[in-house]
């Protein structure tokens, strides 16, 4: 059964999980915001001390690629391609709009419902993805306006949305065509579930060429 490290740096605060063929067997969140770079080593030795492996009995490393904060994400993809370089183990770029609907996905009160998660990029913008009854995917995980938003959402009943951010807009539709589950953190479990079908799947990315999943582009100021 495989062993697999699994990093998280794309919010505030970061969390590294071990899971063994799926089974969820350690987790370690950074109790400090904004400090990823100075505690995910700290960290992830302690997350395979609570599993009680070595790093040589790692079969696989995935991290949450993004979306999210871009220093954030640049820390954590460094980081696991770092570690499969060194230990010469596949690499798992998983998505977080992905990991927000896989989790409604497995939650039997939405079962035969379309799935879909929404993030907050900046004002009146957003990422956006959707998933069949079956978790396959409607389109791309996409940054879009506010505008674009709900034209998407009005042509998708019976949806379950994962998200905190609701425009005027999606206020009127909650309870009518779109049931709101409000989350926009990765449940551990479902994470390991999901990161166990990626291994298994052998649906890894390249080392030389894996990067985050921005979907945005970068505003600079003079």
């Amino acid at each position: 059964m495989e062993n697999v490290l699994l990093i998280d740096t794309s919010a505030d605060t970061c969390t590294v999980l071990v899971h063994k063929a799926g089974e969820l067997i350690a987790e370690i969140t950074s109790p400090e915001a904004r400090n990823h770079a100075a505690n995910i080593n700290l960290m992830i030795e302690e997350a395979l001390k609570k599993a009680e492996i070595t790093f040589k009995e790692l079969n696989g490393v995935g991290v949450c690629a993004g979306p999210g904060s871009y220093t954030g994400l640049r820390i954590g993809m460094a980081t696991a391609k770092g570690l499969c370089f060194a230990l010469d183990i596949p690499l798992f770029a998983d998505n977080k709009l992905a990991l927000l609907s896989y989790a409604l996905f497995c939650n039997l009160q939405f079962k035969g419902k379309k799935v879909g998660a929404v993030l907050k990029a900046r004002e009146k913008e957003y990422f956006i993805q959707l998933f069949d009854a079956e978790f396959n995917p409607i389109d791309e995980a996409k940054h879009i306006s506010e505008d674009e938003l709900a034209v998407v959402l009005e042509k998708n009943e019976d949806l379950v949305l994962s998200t905190t951010v609701f425009p005027t807009f999606l206020k009127e539709l909650h309870g009518n065509k779109i049931y709101v589950h409000e989350i926009d953190q990765i449940d551990p479990k479902n994470w390991c579930l999901f990161s166990h079908l990626q291994y298994m799947s052998k649906n890894s990315v390249k080392l030389s060429t894996a990067e985050p999943f921005y979907l945005k582009q970068v505003y600079t100021h003079k």
